[in-house]
């Protein structure tokens, strides 16, 4: 048997943050050429909602050190009160984000359960 597999050769565990967290990432990237127009406002949209998904997923997975870090992003990108970043900090800002959001997609784990279905 390996590692990352039940006794039925199933794996062991879901990455339930690994499709929102990539999302997120590529919205990002994309979004990087669009921080100084108005466009912009439908990527901080895009980047808050993932991110309170990400940390949904990081709850029911216990991964309770993501939490805060995914809070964090959805504060700081929300387009409601946006906060005032711009400038060097701001790209770098993103280019943190992106980052963390792969990794948490990465990292965040749920296992399998034995339901009956």
């Amino acid at each position: 048997m390996s590692g990352n597999r039940d006794r039925y050769g199933r794996p062991a565990f879901r990455r339930t943050a690994l499709a929102p967290g990539l999302l997120a990432a590529v919205a990002m990237l994309g979004g990087i050429a669009l921080i100084e127009s108005e466009a912009f406002l439908v990527f901080r949209f895009i980047v808050s909602i993932l991110a309170l998904v990400v940390l949904v997923f990081a709850f029911q997975a216990k991964h309770w050190w993501w939490i805060p870090v995914m809070l964090a992003i959805a504060v700081v990108w929300n387009p409601v009160y946006p906060l005032d970043i711009s400038g060097p900090w701001w790209i770098g800002a993103q280019y943190v984000a992106i980052l963390l959001f792969v990794l948490a997609g990465v990292f965040i784990k749920v296992p399998f359960t034995d339901e009956k279905k």
